[in-house]
């Protein structure tokens, strides 16, 4: 399915899959469940690459590197609210970082902005996120 959606549109760099043992390592770590739906996904492809140098879905290897730096960086801890209740899996290419909600499981996604540290609901689901972000004409499709 996500394959089939990402490839209707151009400029689109879709990766092999991601393996069981990769998101298991990623829950194990932050210990949170990958969500449902980026589990699919990453299983048919370990991240999508869209225009503008963003990385609209982060590699496996790549959420769980940059989920835990974001949460053991002690500049971070003094400058932001703490991360722990969201999972990263993608970037705007330009500072911005698209998370979903893990301290009540929920599908919605939500933008963390890096310079008012404000988290921002963007879509309802991983399908609609993935439409807008891929389909947009520029890296702020998310805002207003």
């Amino acid at each position: 399915m996500w394959r089939e959606i990402a490839s209707e549109f151009q400029n689109i760099e879709l990766q092999g899959p991601a393996d069981e043992k990769s998101l298991n390592l990623i829950e194990r770590q932050l210990d949170q469940i990958v969500p449902q739906s980026l589990r699919e996904l990453l299983l048919e492809t370990d991240g999508i690459a869209g225009r503008y140098g963003t990385d609209v879905i982060w590699s496996a290897g790549r959420i769980l590197g940059d989920n835990l730096a974001f949460r053991n960086d002690e500049q971070f801890r003094s400058l932001y609210q703490p991360f722990d209740d969201l999972m990263f899996f993608g970037d705007n290419g330009g500072g911005d970082q698209f998370a979903f909600v893990r301290s009540r499981e929920r599908d919605e996604i939500f933008v963390w902005d890096h310079e008012t540290d404000s988290r921002i609901w963007v879509s309802g689901s991983l399908e609609h996120y993935l439409r807008k972000a891929i389909g947009s004409d520029g890296e702020d499709w998310y805002r207003g």
